[in-house]
């Protein structure tokens, strides 16, 4: 079982930046993927950033150089620096860290930390 916590969310204007945190814990070994996903009220739940354990990363089309996803593997955690941030950011914000053993996946979930933007 793995535990995923979030941190780093809050309000901020248009324009400005925040940098979200993300610490796994439990059976981090068998952790592949890391990530980071938004649902804003009245919406499904999207795609933000991935990363691998590789450093292999991707980016939904709405961030895309705007944000950046990094990993740190030795403290199992990764951080998302959001910048230029727009209102239409505004969401909670996931962290999904994604366990693979051969060609099955198990997806856990933090709960959530509100980003808001304001115009």
């Amino acid at each position: 079982q793995v535990q995923v916590v979030e941190s780093g969310g809050g309000l901020v204007q248009a324009g400005g930046s925040l940098r979200l945190t993300c610490a796994a814990s439990g059976n981090i070994f068998s952790i592949d993927a890391m990530g980071w996903y938004r649902q804003a009220p009245g919406k499904q739940r999207e795609l933000v950033a991935t990363i691998t354990r590789g450093g292999s990363t991707t980016y939904g089309d709405s961030v895309e150089g705007r944000f950046t996803i990094s990993r740190d593997n030795a403290n199992n955690t990764v951080y998302l620096q959001m910048n230029s941030l727009k209102p239409e950011d505004t969401a909670v914000y996931y962290c999904n860290a994604q366990q693979r053993w051969g060609t099955y996946l198990n997806n856990n979930w933090g709960q959530g930390t509100q980003v808001t933007v304001s115009s």
